[in-house]
């Protein structure tokens, strides 16, 4: 009798369910492959620092793997075949990767879709002044951030600048051991008093977001603002630049220093610009080991998705629709609206983005059942938005069961969670403007810890789990 009882005890237990540690069951071969991959990525984020440089690092690596460029097959009106692979990219700021399937485009796609932009600091129009005896550049942050978090911390300049006679410069200061680095001043806590009776949201203004470049004055008495015109002749002979070219420019000013190994263990991942190019890198790496898929594999990277994916290289531009049409017209020899429109219907997308890892040391905003946590391998949101669910994409259930049975059958260690408490906050990502365009979509990324700051943190086994759902995905 004891046995039965212990059997069943058994055969009940099995009902319940526990997220595991990705670590736990990992081989030696995939513990080998998923520092290897780590290495690869944390490369890939010294070089992708904006969504200029990420666009120009994809490109180069998609021509290496055979990737043709879309404007080519349109000019020799080339007709498609399974297993092409084709990029297109547009402003140097969003970029697409599609490898044709089996199956007509009509019949959908399946779609992983990143954002390479990050939080920064972007310069404004006119923003070099000089001031007690220092220069200095304006900026108006980009994206939600913590305003504290920018200042006292080594900053590098990375950029475009257009000069006057229309050509156009790049420009990357503070990464190299030898480049000098900027940093935004704070009070010392001496003199902070009032500083400190404020809330931390007001302790810190956007205006005083101000970047401090230099300080030595040219010996020429008589000029006024002597520290300045110091800078503007380096940039003059260094860049050919003049004042009026930072109306024409687009430099970000973002955390100087390379990505890092992190804990004893070197388990995680320490750098700036996890969020989002922690999902747009394993889906990067997973579309470049895809051949002849069911479905035509798209593994999209998109701007402009920290200020609401809005300008025509963000989601909600035609770029990715205008895309499509074309190579649905290239497949077809002819274009008719209504093949895109089924295209998009009969799509599957994961909506590729971090989620907020749960901290044991802010333990009140998160609900503990329902969070992500690092190390627990990829996550499934079903929805995100805030408060009742507003500006979500609500995933529908058979959908989300598809892809949990897809990763359970691949062996992905996975997990499920929300976006922390209800009414403690929310956010969104680009899911719902391709649901809004008839696609099942659902969120599907990784727990991400210090979301936003200027240093965030991974685990390397999420990293890895990652790579191995979305190239799952994309060939099934």
């Amino acid at each position: 009798m004891k046995k039965e009882a212990s059997t069943k005890k058994t055969e009940m237990e099995k009902l319940f369910h526990e997220f595991k540690n990705a670590w736990v069951d990992l081989s030696d071969n995939d513990r080998e492959l998923t520092f290897k991959m780590a290495g690869e990525y944390k490369k890939f984020l010294d070089m992708g620092k904006t969504e200029r440089e990420c666009v120009s690092k994809i490109v180069t690596m998609a021509k290496e793997k055979g990737f043709k460029n879309i404007r080519d097959l349109i000019t020799s009106k080339k007709p498609l075949k399974e297993g092409m692979k084709i990029y297109a990219s547009y402003k140097d700021k969003t970029v697409a990767l599609f490898v044709i399937g089996k199956e007509s485009i009509e019949k959908g796609m399946n779609i992983v879709g990143s954002h390479i932009d990050s939080p920064r600091l972007d310069l404004k129009a006119s923003p070099l002044y000089e001031d007690a005896e220092l220069a200095l550049l304006k900026t108006h942050y980009y994206g939600g951030i913590k305003k504290y978090q920018w200042a006292t911390i080594p900053l590098s300049m990375h950029g475009v600048i257009v000069k006057k006679d229309g050509s156009k410069i790049s420009i990357a200061i503070g990464e190299d051991e030898d480049d000098p680095v900027f940093v935004v001043s704070d009070i010392l806590p001496h003199l902070g008093k009032e500083q400190a009776a404020k809330k931390m949201s007001e302790g810190f203004t956007g205006e005083q977001l101000n970047v401090i470049i230099g300080n030595i004055p040219l010996k020429d008495k008589k000029i006024k603002e002597h520290i300045k015109l110091n800078i503007l002749n380096i940039l003059k002979e260094k860049y050919n630049m003049e004042e009026i070219d930072f109306v024409s420019a687009e430099i970000e000013i973002v955390p100087a220093g390379k990505a890092r190994d992190a804990g004893l263990d070197r388990s995680l991942i320490l750098a700036y610009g996890h969020d989002d190019r922690v999902c747009a890198f394993p889906s990067l790496k997973g579309i470049f080991e895809i051949e002849h898929p069911q479905k035509m594999a798209v593994a999209l990277f998109t701007d402009k998705e920290e200020i609401g994916s809005v300008g025509n290289t963000g989601m909600c531009s035609a770029f990715f629709d205008n895309t499509v049409a074309e190579l649905i017209a290239l497949e077809k020899q002819e274009y008719n609206e209504l093949y895109l429109r089924r295209a998009l219907a009969q799509s599957k997308v994961l909506s590729a983005d971090v989620n907020a890892g749960f901290d044991p040391s802010f333990p009140e905003v998160f609900d503990k059942r329902n969070s992500s946590y690092i190390g627990k391998g990829i996550i499934l949101t079903k929805f995100t938005g805030s408060r009742g669910k507003s500006g979500a994409n609500d995933a529908h259930a058979e959908f989300v069961g598809e892809i949990k049975n897809l990763f359970t059958a691949n062996k992905i260690v996975w997990q499920a969670s929300e976006l922390g408490k209800v009414d403690a906050g929310g956010g969104g990502t680009i899911a719902y403007i391709l649901a809004n365009k008839g696609a099942d979509v659902i969120d599907c990324g990784i727990a991400v810890l210090n979301m936003h700051a200027p240093f965030e943190l991974v685990s390397k086994v999420d990293l890895f789990m990652t790579y191995k759902a979305y190239k799952a995905f994309l060939q099934s």
